[in-house]
């Protein structure tokens, strides 16, 4: 790994806040995505009461300071608050999550500027792959931690195996990091669906926010597409399966991601949203602790109930999990300086709400 001292960073944070170590969070809490948002503020005000009293790094006692940008849903903006969190809050460490429209461009702000980064709820090649990422190389300051496409379509296959269909498949991929992910030759979902005798039929990249998917379902029913899949942003799912009832296509099985993991995107569909289904990443019944709060996942998913009426929702537990690994990281640091955070990150290996992580084993570096 590359020793390269970002002096300006350094420099400014030993300075006016030599008492306070930053984590900046940047995530959609506005805009088509902000159903993944929807948990932050209960995670976070979880996390402040937690260290509420400060941390130890390197034997000095230091509050915690969590400095939030909301994306708004756009690449571009997200982008721009992260360059903020680095250069006018001078953050010692970035956390991010949720699509690769929020965590991408800001684990590249990061890289670029040499600050630590932890990201997550990406499956890792859209993370990786989608940043230009060499595996003989790897990222110097920017980690993620997720499952990858490998374990979604085992498991949206494992799922179709049980349901007699010609095995006919509609995909639905957009043109975002998702989509061009889950519909690459390579690395998604042709070769696997493929080996499996599945037909997949992809009638190629549409633009986020359409009005009008009569393209796609035409050239579905055209395949007899008995099973649907794709990673879909909330609303799109909406606009695609109404119109699909109102023109008479209406397959066996229906697996989308993204846009099924949240309980208001299901129930804004009323009687349709019945019998379709997703993968599940986190819930309370998951055997885990946090490793910041002690609570299992089964408290943090019900306290979270309590304190806001709304039924659990995925994303709590992966948001909490990125708090755990930052103030972990801090805490193992050797100094206050980018490089030994960046260090600290790079040998993580805790029990957290959603599992383990051990850096040290993931499927490429980072």
């Amino acid at each position: 790994m590359k020793k390269v001292l970002a002096l300006a960073v350094v420099a400014a944070t030993f300075g006016a806040q030599a008492d306070t170590l930053k984590i900046g969070y940047v995530s959609p809490q506005t805009g088509p995505l902000a159903a993944f948002g929807e948990s932050d503020a209960f995670v976070l005000e979880q996390v402040r009461a937690q260290v509420e009293g400060g941390i130890q790094l390197d034997g000095k006692t230091y509050d915690i300071e969590i400095i939030v940008k909301d994306s708004q849903s756009n690449p571009n903006r997200a982008a721009e608050v992260a360059s903020d969190l680095i250069l006018s809050d001078e953050v010692d460490i970035l956390v991010t999550a949720h699509t690769p429209e929020t965590a991408n461009p800001v684990s590249d702000q990061c890289e670029i500027n040499e600050v630590p980064c932890v990201s997550s709820v990406v499956p890792w090649q859209p993370w990786f792959f989608g940043r230009g990422g060499n595996p003989a190389e790897g990222f110097e300051y920017t980690y993620h931690f997720f499952w990858g496409l490998e374990d979604v379509i085992g498991v949206f296959t494992d799922m179709w195996s049980q349901v007699e269909t010609n095995q006919s498949v509609g995909g639905l991929f957009p043109n975002d990091g998702d989509g061009n992910a889950w519909g690459d030759p390579e690395l998604g979902f042709p070769k696997p669906l493929a080996a499996q005798s599945f037909d997949l039929t992809d009638p190629g990249r549409y633009q986020n926010l359409s009005d009008d998917f009569s393209a796609q379902i035409s050239a579905f029913k055209g395949a007899d597409a008995e099973i649907v899949t794709g990673v879909v942003i909330p609303p799109d799912f909406t606009t695609f399966w109404n119109q699909s009832q109102q023109q008479g296509f209406q397959p066996k099985v229906v697996s989308v991601a993204k846009a099924l993991l949240f309980p208001a995107a299901v129930e804004a569909l009323g009687d349709n949203g019945n019998n379709i289904s997703t993968e599940v990443w986190w819930t309370p019944s998951h055997p885990f602790s946090s490793s910041l709060t002690g609570q299992s996942a089964a408290e943090l998913a019900g306290a979270y109930t309590g304190a806001t009426g709304k039924q659990w929702t995925q994303p709590i537990g992966f948001t909490h999990a990125l708090f755990e690994v930052a103030i972990d990281a801090l805490q193992r640091a050797d100094e206050r300086s980018p490089e030994a955070i960046r260090d600290a990150i790079a040998s993580t290996d805790v029990d957290l709400v959603v599992g383990n992580i051990k850096s040290a084993t993931g499927p490429v570096t980072n």
